[in-house]
């Protein structure tokens, strides 16, 4: 993808709001800029524009989210104890996910778009080396963390003997190659940021194909490798990190890259200027992630049965996430591109249609398993008890899963927008609702069914929040 004019980036820099391209400015702009084709981040139809921006990001996540799948259909040969032993560490790897994406990885976008959006190319590439350098950081605190803190956080969630031997071994080997992640995510962050998805959806793309090869290998031991049985898994996710991350630094360094990857002196407003989103983002990522953590618990007060039963329910959650996200980081580069260039108007659109149209492509898919719960669980267990709760679980929580889309998609178009505060209160009453659900499953007084309720009235009080904060909060310039 080639860079955009800057020459047409500091022309709709100076509209104003709500203007495009397409405005006439005969008196003040040069002939050659008039005929200039429009930019169609700043004009034109914006459901086409979303879509084709998320689009390839959707496919490789949805590819991403396949390898998941497949590395739990691995694992469910190994028996109970290995699919409890994953299911314990699936809220941290979704945490790291969330927060190196969601976080920090839509704090870079931002300000990479916004950058480019005002014609300032050097600053979008010296961003784009402070993204590196964050990437190093947060892996080595995540692989610090759960090296130090695994074994007695798993052991809170419900894991014992077997399992949680097996748990600890998997994120051991897991969270070892967090650095490689973490960068892999904020550079795949910053291209995003320009507007640029094919270039990272064709390196993840690869990534997924050769997992695919290695970690049902390593994990069953075929081909005369080792039988690593859950520890595959982690091994096979360290080496396409390595392997997608060698391929994006490679292209970034080029020539062809539209966000030129080079080292540039550190600055504290660079930093900021990620940061100041990304931390706030990365506590919204946190709790979301401590209300799944809290479900997860909840489950573990029922016995293993019910923590697999959950945990296989829970992962159709995450064929949610490529929706959400390819559609999410879409909206988030072009509010932040038309709030860049000053068109507000156009900005807020785009956050209203793309929050829309997910949410009724989700909620048509959530009510399809709710009714048929068995054409996702009967991939993975035929224990009759890991069956019932896996099927209450989507009984009560896939009708909503609209919801859930209008509360993650106002959530990125508000990234773009740098106004995260209704986002974050939104996802703090959420967390509430699942923490409530787990004090009372610890207790006694509520059954497992009680405590999947709690959880949809969580996302319904959330998108609830989301809403009337994205009518009551302006997207102006701050006075």
């Amino acid at each position: 993808m080639t860079s955009p004019d800057p020459l047409i980036w500091r022309v709709a820099r100076a509209e104003p709001a709500g203007a495009t391209l397409a405005t006439p400015m005969t008196a003040a702009v040069p002939h050659a800029v008039q005929a200039a084709p429009a930019n169609p981040m700043l004009s034109g139809p914006l459901l086409p524009l979303l879509a084709r921006l998320a689009l390839p990001t959707v496919v490789v996540m949805f590819m991403v989210t396949l390898l998941s799948v497949a590395e739990t259909y691995f694992v469910s040969g190994l028996g109970t104890d290995a699919i409890a032993a994953a299911s314990l560490v699936v809220p941290v790897i979704l945490l790291m996910t969330m927060v190196s994406n969601g976080g920090i990885g839509g704090g870079v976008s931002q300000a990479i778009a916004r950058a480019r959006g005002g014609g300032q190319l050097a600053e979008a590439e010296s961003l784009a080396w402070h993204a590196l350098v964050l990437g190093v950081a947060f892996g080595l605190v995540f692989t610090l963390g759960l090296w130090l803190a695994g074994p007695t956080l798993y052991r809170a969630l419900g894991g014992q003997g077997a399992s949680l031997e097996q748990a600890v071994l998997y994120s051991n080997i897991l969270f070892g190659g967090a650095v490689l992640s973490w960068t892999l995510t904020l550079l795949q962050s910053a291209l995003r940021g320009t507007g640029n998805v094919k270039v990272p959806a064709l390196i993840i793309a690869g990534s997924v194909v050769i997992g695919l090869a290695i970690s049902p290998a390593l994990i069953s031991g075929w081909f005369g490798l080792p039988q690593l049985g859950v520890a595959g898994a982690g091994v096979s996710q360290v080496l396409t990190s390595l392997i997608g991350l060698l391929a994006l630094v490679g292209y970034m360094r080029s020539k062809r890259s539209s966000l030129r990857l080079h080292r540039h002196a550190l600055r504290r407003d660079h930093f900021m200027a990620i940061l100041g989103v990304g931390l706030p983002s990365s506590l919204n990522a946190t709790m979301s992630n401590l209300a799944l953590t809290a479900v997860t618990a909840a489950a573990g007060r029922f016995g293993v049965d019910a923590i697999a039963g959950y945990g296989i329910a829970s992962r159709l959650d995450g064929l949610l996430v490529p929706i959400l996200f390819g559609f999410g980081t879409a909206a988030l580069t072009v509010v932040a591109t038309n709030l860049g260039a000053g068109q507000v108007s156009r900005a807020r659109r785009a956050a209203l249609v793309n929050a829309l149209f997910v949410a009724g492509l989700l909620e048509g898919l959530g009510l399809l398993l709710a009714l048929w719960p068995q054409l996702w669980l009967g991939w993975f267990s035929h224990s009759p008890e890991v069956l019932k709760v896996g099927a209450l679980y989507l009984q009560i929580v896939a009708p909503t899963y609209g919801l859930t889309a209008i509360g993650m998609e106002l959530y990125f178009a508000g990234q773009g927008a740098r106004r995260i505060g209704w986002p974050m209160l939104a996802t703090a009453v959420r967390l509430t609702f699942a923490v409530g659900a787990t004090v009372l499953a610890s207790t006694g007084a509520a059954s497992l069914a009680t405590a999947f309720m709690l959880v949809a009235a969580g996302v319904f009080s959330a998108a609830l929040i989301s809403v009337v904060g994205f009518a009551r909060v302006s997207w102006g310039p701050k006075t």
